[in-house]
Formats: structure tokens, sequence, C-alpha cells
């Protein structure tokens, strides 16, 4: 038997431990190749696949419990260094809320399998207030569904491959070189997207500066300022509910199902809290492609603003029979503050 095979055999359940530990916790380090090797070695009974769930599963009870702890205490911080650590740019803590607003604990079920959803479901579980006891039973059963799929996935791959004694020999001579190329498979598809993705961004982000420079030309010429896109998620309000001058609170949703209210005739600005703008990119794309041209994400979203020094507004919500959907901000109240 090849010395790597015997190597994982003999320490099997530290491995998968600490790999499946590594990966929940937020190193980009893919766990299905590990628990597709645990399953197939699983078919010639050198690794128990009972054994082998339960490490997997203590190891990501342990991440989560961690992670809900560091999400309730901090808050969206914590989500925020999860998404820069994460390699799925296109995941970020807007898109986890959203799955969190639609489908509630039920999110725990699948979170595992959506590349990036993983290890910030559990912080914003945290965040949201959802008891711990309910949280650990939504998130043992996806741990469990996801941990089955792929070591079950290898052991079917084991028994068929039992069938051929020349290719099982074969399989046991190849089984580090495949290994480490599934590894370097995920890493290169996973930096592949990302690379795409940011430079998508790169290309269509306005800078805070530029902004700033539109809004006092209209003002000073007396034109129509950019049209101004507030995708926040509601939570994101708590640490600072106000707002840019003008701007207005869509939902990332409401946006898609409300594009006509988005002029065609002027400048269209989205900034939200995600590292590198990936909800306002992913929306200005969109709408993009539904003949709204004139639209940008700004660069930094509403941190970048902020930090910049520029003026923040607090937010009034507008009457519900003008939109009852969008709420409207004004730009001229007494108690605008500038920073």
């Amino acid at each position: 038997m090849p010395i790597a095979i015997v190597f994982f055999v003999h320490y099997a359940y530290l491995i998968l431990f600490f790999w499946v530990l590594a990966e929940q916790l937020g190193i980009p380090i893919p766990s299905i190749p590990v628990l597709l090797t645990a399953g197939t070695l699983s078919a010639t009974h050198k690794v128990h696949h009972s054994y082998a769930l339960g490490v997997v599963l203590v190891a990501c009870i342990l991440a989560d419990t961690l992670w809900f702890a560091l999400g309730r205490r901090y808050g969206k911080s914590v989500l925020q260094l999860l998404c820069r650590l994460s390699f799925e740019a296109s995941t970020c803590v807007s898109k986890t809320e959203g799955y969190f607003s639609k489908r509630g604990p039920v999110t725990l079920l699948i979170s595992k399998f959506v590349p990036g959803l993983s290890t910030v479901a559990a912080p914003i579980a945290g965040q949201t207030g959802m008891p711990y006891g309910r949280f650990l039973i939504w998130d043992l059963a996806g741990s469990v569904l996801w941990a089955e799929t792929f070591l079950l996935a290898g052991r079917f791959f084991g028994d068929l491959a039992k069938r051929s004694a020349r290719f099982f020999q074969l399989l046991g001579h190849f089984a580090f070189i495949i290994f480490v190329a599934m590894v370097f498979g995920f890493f290169a598809y996973r930096l592949f997207k990302q690379r795409r993705f940011l430079q998508q961004v790169r290309s269509m982000r306005l800078e805070p500066a530029e902004l700033k420079t539109m809004m006092d030309k209209a003002e000073a010429q007396g034109n129509i300022p950019p049209f101004i896109v507030d995708l926040r998620h509601p939570l994101d309000y708590l640490p600072d509910p106000r707002v840019l001058p003008g701007a207005l609170r869509i939902g990332p949703n409401e946006i898609r199902q409300h594009s006509e209210i988005i002029p065609r005739d002027r400048d269209v600005i989205l900034y939200c809290t995600c590292p590198s703008e990936e909800t306002s990119a992913k929306l200005a794309m969109q709408l993009h492609k539904m003949g709204i041209y004139r639209v940008r994400p700004l660069r930094g979203g509403f941190d970048g603003w902020k930090e910049a020094g520029y003026p923040l507004v607090d937010y009034i919500e507008d009457t519900p029979h003008v939109q009852p959907v969008l709420t409207q901000i004004t730009t001229s109240t007494p108690q605008a503050e500038v920073h």
C-alpha cells in the first residue's frame, strides 16, 4: 500500500477533524476531497464510516459554536472579517442575510453546500438573536446532511472500484496525486471566480471623491444629483443608521422587482457594506443587462464614504402611500451630521 494511503489511514480521524475544523473556522481549504477520500477508504473498512462522521460533526459544531458566539457579541465586524477571508467574493454578508430573511434557520441546512455561506451563517445566526439550542439543532442537521453527502459519495465510488482489482490497485497507487489534484482544483476554481468577479468590480466602481464632486457640481449648477441607492440590509443599520445625502433605501431583492423606478437619464450609484462592493457590483451588472447602463458601485461602500469624512444624514421614512416598498432620505433635515 502506498505510504500516503498508509499515513492517511493511520491518522484518518485526526486529519478529518483538523482539516474540517480549519475550513469551518474560515481558512479557505476545501474539505470535500478529504471527505471523499475517507468515504472511499471506508469501502475497504480501513476507515470506519461512523467514526469519520462523528469527528466531522464535532469539528463542525465546535467551529460553528465559536462563530455563533462571536457573531452575537461582535456582530458586523466579525462578518466583514469572514468575507475578507473567503475566496467567494460574490458571497458576502448581505447575501447570507438574505437567506436568513427568506428561510430563517432552514438556511443552516444548506449553508455548508454554498461556498462562502458556510462560515458566515453561524455568526449571522448569533447576530440575529437565534437561541443557541435552536441553532444547535439546525446546524447539527445541516452538518450531518453535508458530511454524509460526501462520505457516502466516496463510499459509493469505493464500492465500484472494488469490483475491478486492477483499477483499485491503480487507484491506491495514484490516490495521493488524485487527492492533491482535487484540492488544487478547488483552489484554482475559486481563485478564477474571484479574479474574474473582482476585475468586473474594478472596471465599474466609483471613488467616494468622484461621487462627492458629482454631487457638489449638480448642486452648484442646479442640476439633478446622481440617483443614490442604499442597498444595506436592516441589520447593517444597527451600528450607524445614517445614509448618504439623497440616498434611497432599496433592498437587493426590491431593486430587481422595481427596476422601473431607476432612472435611465442620469447616473445611478449603488452602495452596500460588503468588502469589494460585491452586492453593489452584482446588482450593477444585473441592471446593465436590463438596459440601465449609467450605474456604478461606490468603492468602499458606506464605510468608504464615512471614512473619507463626507456628510451623512439621518434617515427619515417617507409616507407609505408614495411608495410602500421604498423609503426616501431627506437631505434638508436639520439633524444631518457631517463627519
